[in-house]
């Protein structure tokens, strides 16, 4: 247990350069805090004692702003930076050596019943404010740009932004120009299609 807890500090140290110690860490890290809480709630989960499992949760919940609900399977070496405002939901999976940062959400649609929340592969990285909805996978060392909304599955390695969001680059090949500056107005264009057909009817 003890170098587990060495491993999951290590992780986290490598991935944020701001850690001056690994006390830092253990005492003062929302996400370490909220993981050592998902793993007991977990055992508990695992075990049939929903309530107490779920009692746990809800307090860290209140403590750190990260929900994570004792169903979900988390991986080794988790890494949720910032944190307020994550959520992971019941039948989210998790692989080893993942990134979250602050504001994710790994849900669900409402429209799915069973596995509801998506599946991440290892070593994948989750932009802030994020959201991965539904019971799709995202592949192994795959990117999620921040506040983008992922709808479908997204192959291992690739990166995929915006909303919702696509695929623009795999295997480490950009498949397309993302112009975040000349982006088209949808509203601007439909008027001026209304103008077409005014014109068209004159």
């Amino acid at each position: 247990m003890f170098n587990k807890m060495k491993e999951e500090i290590a992780s986290i140290r490598e991935r944020d350069p701001a850690i001056k110690s690994a006390w830092e860490v253990y005492f003062l890290y929302p996400s370490y805090k909220a993981i050592r809480a998902y793993r007991k709630a977990h055992k508990l989960y695992l075990r049939g004692k929903f309530f107490r499992a779920r009692s746990i949760s809800q307090r860290c919940l209140r403590k750190t702003g990260i929900e994570i609900h004792p169903g979900a399977k988390i991986g080794k070496n988790l890494f949720i930076d910032h944190g307020s405002g994550v959520v992971i939901g019941e039948t989210a999976e998790i692989g080893d050596n993942c990134t979250i940062y602050q504001g994710v959400t790994l849900g669900g649609t409402g429209k799915d019943t069973g596995k509801r929340h998506p599946t991440l592969g290892d070593n994948v990285l989750v932009g802030a404010g994020a959201k991965v909805l539904g019971p799709f996978k995202v592949g192994d060392n795959s990117k999620i740009a921040a506040n983008a909304v992922v709808l479908e599955e997204v192959p291992p390695n690739c990166t995929a932004v915006g909303v919702p969001a696509r695929i623009v680059k795999r295997d480490g090949i950009r498949l397309e120009d993302l112009d975040q500056i000349h982006i088209p107005d949808p509203v601007a264009q439909q008027i001026e299609e209304i103008y077409k057909e005014i014109e068209k009817l004159k």
